[in-house]
């Protein structure tokens, strides 16, 4: 099965299984798991900050992140097209109390800075929840994967300055940032008071989040870890994949870009399928299916039957996603697959 449905869809590899069968262990809620110190660590001194925190997943890092930030009844703003607005289930004000706006995200990820200018709320008046946290994406899910380069991030800095306002950026693809802008992680967050890197989706690893910041974020990060279920105990078996990941996994990244732009410009050249190969910028793939005789469920349906997954965004939108243990042939395959059903 060729799986593009997402990058979540790795599985480490043989080194990388390796490398969990002989990790370090012990209880990391005591702190005292070596592998998982040892991430922490390795990963904070990547990201030039203070310190770091090793949680289950993407959705619970940046949940803790929000909630160290905010206190009930505080307000984020977030983008409409944002991950944590789109597919986290409103942990953020089912849990925390905290009140979402949304502002529009353009089609390169980013929110107009003036939008964020007129969002915020930080007043005695008591009609309006108050402004606390601005949470940002990069690269960004939803559009395009767009990889957001440093000097927007500068430019945000420097225009919330007036105000009590922290940033929070959902870093889930940072490295595939990265390796598109040519810029390494610590300039990418050099603007931002925390962030969240996901170790499962592009470096192949099983599970497994970061939650980055100050030693103070972190010390209350840890807390509400704890208090989400987060504490893993002898979670250094996957943080040592995380460890292997951070060394060996983010060079071949790139890799995947390639394969990403060589299927975008084979499906531009498909009628049926609209694609602008323009704003393949990283690893993800997006195209409408605009063929009358065929709809949405059919195309799923005939890729499936001929081994192949896609998602499927609605209104007739889908993503390809390029990952770890794809190769030439298997984009090969999709490109015949998609010109025969498509053809006929």
């Amino acid at each position: 099965m060729i799986d593009l449905r997402s990058d979540t869809v790795t599985l480490p590899s043989p080194e990388m299984k390796e490398f969990m069968f002989n990790a370090s262990i012990g209880d990391d809620v005591y702190g005292e798991d070596p592998s998982v110190n040892l991430l922490e660590n390795k990963t904070c001194d990547l990201f030039g900050k203070e310190d770091a925190l090793f949680v289950p997943s993407g959705t619970m890092a940046n949940l803790i992140s929000v909630l160290t930030h905010c206190d009930r009844g505080d307000e984020i703003l977030l983008g409409n097209q944002s991950h944590i607005f789109k597919y986290e289930a409103g942990g953020s004000s089912v849990l925390g109390g905290v009140h979402s706006h949304q502002l529009n995200n353009n089609d390169d990820g980013t929110i107009d800075i003036n939008d964020i200018l007129l969002a915020v709320n930080d007043t005695e008046d008591t009609h309006y929840a108050k402004t606390k946290l601005l949470c940002l994406e990069n690269t960004h899910n939803r559009c395009y994967g767009s990889a957001i380069p440093v000097k927007y991030f500068q430019d945000v800095r420097d225009a919330i300055k007036p105000h009590a306002l922290k940033i929070h950026l959902d870093g889930a693809r940072i490295f595939n940032a990265s390796v598109a802008l040519n810029k390494p992680v610590d300039k990418l967050v050099e603007n931002v008071d925390s962030l969240s890197c996901c170790l499962s989706k592009g470096l192949s690893c099983p599970s497994g989040s970061m939650v980055i910041g100050t030693k103070k974020f972190i010390s209350k990060a840890r807390r509400l870890r704890k208090m989400l279920g987060g504490g893993m105990r002898q979670s250094g078996i996957m943080a040592s994949a995380g460890i292997y990941a951070l060394d060996y996994m983010i060079d071949r990244l790139k890799e995947d870009h390639i394969n990403a732009q060589n299927l975008s410009n084979e499906i531009s050249k498909i009628n049926g399928l609209e694609i602008d190969t323009t704003k393949v910028k990283t690893n993800l793939v997006f195209f409408k299916l605009t063929k009358d005789n065929l709809n949405a469920n059919q195309l799923m349906k005939k890729l499936y039957e001929e081994d192949i997954k896609i998602d499927y965004k609605g209104n007739n939108i889908f993503r390809m996603v390029t990952h770890y243990g794809l190769k030439n042939n298997h984009i090969e395959k999709v490109v015949k697959t998609f010109k025969l059903i498509l053809n006929k």
